[in-house]
């Protein structure tokens, strides 16, 4: 038989799986030991899955660098590491990409500031902070796309001495 509970009396709270610690200054997103290949062919749409493979070629040419996973869904080349003024710092990739369900992400990390004269070459996409979604490779110049990476790969590499 179910005790009845008083009025204001809060049921107990659900236990949930603990997540890793993670510092604050820590970065939350950090490479894996998964496989770039097994998540790429778990890539159900075909279209972003064939991109996604495009991308991955494009990418080691540009960097010289094998892919790794960042978290559960980031394919990331390279990785530097950062510090602000806050004293939070870490390690991130120099570029990378991300087959979202949405769209391409493709992680232009400088941002945009310097590369309007690309953009507007490009095609069809749009931008975030860092991020220039696209939403399948056949919307955009690759040449273009490729000097894109390029030049924010360079940037970071100057910037941060790798």
């Amino acid at each position: 038989m179910r005790r009845a509970k008083p009025a204001g009396e809060k049921p107990p709270a659900k236990k949930t799986a603990t997540k890793k610690a993670v510092s604050k200054n820590e970065n939350k997103t950090q490479p894996t030991a998964a496989s770039v290949e097994a998540f790429i062919d778990g890539v159900e749409n075909e279209t972003r899955r064939r991109d996604s493979r495009t991308l991955l070629t494009l990418m080691k040419k540009i960097t010289g660098e094998p892919p790794k996973m960042w978290g559960a869904s980031m394919i990331g080349f390279g990785k530097y590491r950062y510090k602000y003024e806050s004293g939070r710092e870490g390690e991130f990739f120099l570029t990378g990409f991300s087959p979202r369900a949405a769209s391409l992400s493709v992680y232009i990390l400088p941002g945009y500031e310097d590369n309007s004269d690309l953009l507007a070459k490009l095609g069809k996409h749009k931008t975030g902070k860092s991020c220039l979604y696209i939403n399948k490779l056949e919307d955009v110049d690759l040449g273009v796309l490729e000097k894109l990476i390029a030049r924010s790969v360079a940037h970071m590499r100057k910037t941060y001495r790798v």
